[in-house]
């Protein structure tokens, strides 16, 4: 926890400490920004934010994971004025105020233990947890799909990654032991529960440690082509294009790009309702093919995977996962594995020989268990 870090930092104690958590999506991936369904659950790594007002209009802020003099910007601050980690911090600030809300001075710690660049959403944390303190201090009176609006438009606006709303949302409205159906056009959700454990079952997340970089325009890249291929199909989001005539819409397209990118949507968006339904039955060993049918669509038609990733999913399913796939935005970052409690070690034995044999970066490991959302500490 930051308090410490706070007293340290600035003197005194803060008034209080907000946590918001990280995700690992189970299925639904860059359907989000296409109007789609997700599925992410959140974990309990996270973000503390120990939080103070203070008189005038400056905000400072430290970072126990980037030590050195606290970050200084005034609440005014507008894009492009703060970059790096604290971009973050600032992006929530100007986010909030730009939409008329009365944030003021204050002093601000940070922690988390989210793996960064792992495709965990340690951005979404650290945005939530700065929003879940700043709503409570500031008296704004927001909820969940409020303050995880107002962190999208942060990470969207301020930062320049065109995320779409799931990450926040997870770390905002999550229940713990659940999973978080999430509509992301009517912002509607669902808890659904998730306890793998008492059936004797795990979700194994793997880190790949592959680098993981989306602000460098493939994953903006990814979004305007689903962007355009709507637009000609004459859908306001590809979350509208029906299963059942995706061969007749696919032949409507001239690009090939655009037909892979459709085809990876909308078969997604399926296989979201398809987990949905299994869960809401108890069948959670059916779960396991759709997560690898998933990965092989990322892999062959969204083209965001990478050979750590690929690798990682087939150890995992050769020593005896139910299901693989890769997890969050792609290029690098985490494979999820769903397998019998009992072989966690065996599997990820496995992946770590393969990663050996080609020369990889040892990959890291832990069980995931849906934890909750962003909320008061202290």
């Amino acid at each position: 926890m930051s308090t410490g870090q706070f007293t340290a930092a600035f003197g005194g104690a803060p008034d209080g400490v907000w946590a918001a958590p990280g995700r690992v999506n189970v299925i639904g991936e860059h359907t989000d920004y296409n109007d789609g369904f997700v599925l992410p659950m959140a974990l309990p790594q996270g973000v503390t934010a120990a939080a103070a007002r203070r008189a005038g209009t400056r905000v400072r802020v430290v970072s126990r994971q980037e030590p050195g003099t606290p970050v200084t910007f005034d609440v005014e601050v507008e894009p492009g004025a703060v970059t790096g980690w604290a971009a973050y911090v600032a992006g929530v600030v100007w986010s909030l105020r730009t939409a008329g809300f009365d944030v003021g001075g204050l002093d601000l710690a940070v922690d988390g233990d989210v793996p960064a660049g792992a495709g965990l959403s340690s951005s979404a944390a650290l945005e939530c947890a700065v929003a879940a303190a700043l709503s409570d201090l500031f008296g704004l009176r927001l909820g969940p799909s409020a303050l995880a609006r107002a962190a999208q438009r942060a990470e969207n606006d301020f930062v320049g990654m065109p995320c779409g709303i799931m990450d926040q949302m997870a770390s905002m409205a999550s229940r713990e032991g659940h999973l978080l159906f999430l509509d992301t056009r009517s912002l509607t959700t669902e808890h659904v529960p998730f306890d793998l454990a008492a059936h004797g079952h795990a979700l194994l997340v793997i880190d790949t440690r592959a680098p993981h970089r989306l602000v460098d325009g493939e994953y903006a890249d990814r979004r305007h082509t689903c962007e355009k291929a709507a637009a000609a199909l004459g859908a306001a989001a590809l979350r509208d294009i029906p299963a059942a005539s995706l061969a007749g819409t696919l032949s409507r397209l001239d690009d090939e790009t655009q037909r892979r990118r459709v085809r990876h949507i909308v078969t997604e968006n399926e296989r979201v309702l398809e987990v949905v339904r299994l869960l809401r039955d108890g069948d959670v060993t059916a779960v396991g093919p759709l997560l690898t049918a998933s990965h092989v669509s990322l892999r062959d038609d969204y083209q965001v995977t990478v050979e750590e990733l690929d690798v990682a999913v087939d150890a995992a399913l050769e020593s005896g996962a139910y299901g693989a796939r890769m997890t969050g935005g792609g290029f690098g970052g985490c494979v999820i594995a769903l397998l019998p409690a009992g072989r966690v070690d065996t599997v990820l034995a496995a992946v770590r020989r393969e990663f050996a044999a080609r020369g990889f970066a040892e990959p890291r490991g832990f069980v995931a268990t849906p934890s909750r959302g962003a909320h008061r500490v202290r």
